[in-house]
């Protein structure tokens, strides 16, 4: 993302990837122009926050005509560097991991996990859907090699901050952090915290205690 996008809110940032990825199947079927009303009912936001999210980036869309889908597609598509393919690294293949792993974005091809890296012997040297599994020990010098500038971290929650500290030494800037750890890591660097299990509690929570809430004002 180049650093115009960087000075938007951030809940608007995050919802970018979404309104890309309904614009690309709006293409696909052939579609030439949007509402913001048609694009709420699709993402699920309402249409005055996608309307306001647009407005960050100038006139994107004509009053009463909507928005051209091919425009949009290229604007998002440059906005979101998606013109290149972004190549990551994910460490600690687990469960979770391997799940990552079959997966590997197959939605995106722009974004794909080109390594792996684990401390078991018996998975060491072996590839999982194409992708190589490198010895932890050579972390450093493999992430440099290629280049690696973010990462997911998929391993036990006590090793979580040694290895986010052995990546002082890469050209990571960007940690999707998967595991319960609060990560302690330098102003240059950014770190995303996916905790499934505070997500389903906080989920489980709300089903609870605001259960006739409308759900669209809780997804900004």
């Amino acid at each position: 993302m180049n650093d115009e996008t960087m000075k938007i809110p951030h809940a608007t940032a995050k919802r970018l990837p979404l309104y890309y990825r309904f614009i690309k199947n709006l293409h696909a079927s052939g579609k030439q122009r949007v509402s913001s009303a048609q694009l709420s009912d699709a993402v699920k936001v309402d249409s005055a926050t996608i309307r306001r999210d647009f407005s960050y980036f100038g006139a994107l869309g004509k009053k009463g005509y909507g928005y051209n889908v091919n425009y949009l597609l290229s604007f998002f598509s440059k906005t979101l560097d998606q013109d290149e393919l972004t190549k990551v690294a994910l460490i600690g293949v687990g469960n979770l991991g391997t799940a990552f792993l079959n997966y590997n974005f197959l939605k995106n091809n722009n974004t794909k996990i080109s390594m792996a890296f684990e401390v078991a012997p018996e998975k060491i040297g072996t590839t999982i859907s194409d992708v190589p599994v490198y010895d932890m020990a050579d972390l450093e010098k493999r992430l440099n090699e290629e280049e690696i500038s973010a990462v997911i971290l998929t391993v036990p929650a006590p090793v979580a901050q040694q290895i986010t500290d052995r990546l002082e030494h890469t050209d990571v800037k960007g940690i999707l952090n998967f595991t319960p750890a609060r990560l302690s890591v330098p102003p240059s660097v950014r770190v995303h915290h996916i905790d499934l299990a505070v997500e389903l509690q906080s989920l489980i929570y709300f089903l609870k205690n605001y259960p006739n809430e409308d759900t669209e004002s809780s997804q900004e």
